[in-house]
């Protein structure tokens, strides 16, 4: 019986890269309290994993449920945003990188709650 319910459920590919994100959150923070003396490149590494660790978590928490076209893409949304900010500003605080992707991802981000949002209101 317990293979049978397994089987019933499919894996979901934005559930395993929120949990993959949430993972590299802790680690990029655990980073930037214990590895990096520059405050600035600190406070990038803390708002980065910040960003990644919530949205990881919405990712884990909706992705296995989000059966509609509409409600995948606001999910797709916000991990494309989350890379893109967080990612950004990562690359900004270890390699000296430009953040300038980061208001990108941040208009992702935004797109994607606002479909979030939408798709809540048409269930």
């Amino acid at each position: 019986m317990l293979s049978l319910e397994r089987r019933a459920r499919k894996p979901s590919l934005l559930a395993c890269l929120g949990g993959l994100l949430a993972a590299a959150a802790i680690g990029v923070s655990a980073w930037a309290a214990h590895g990096v003396a520059d405050p600035h490149a600190q406070s990038l590494l803390d708002t980065a994993s910040l960003y990644a660790f919530g949205h990881g978590a919405v990712l884990a928490a909706l992705g296995p449920r989000a059966d509609r076209s509409f409600g995948r893409l606001s999910l797709y949304l916000l991990l494309l945003g989350t890379l893109l900010f967080s990612g950004s500003l990562v690359a900004g605080a270890m390699l000296q990188w430009s953040t300038r992707l980061a208001p990108i991802g941040g208009g992702t981000l935004m797109a994607g709650w606002l479909l979030l949002a939408i798709n809540a209101l048409r269930r």
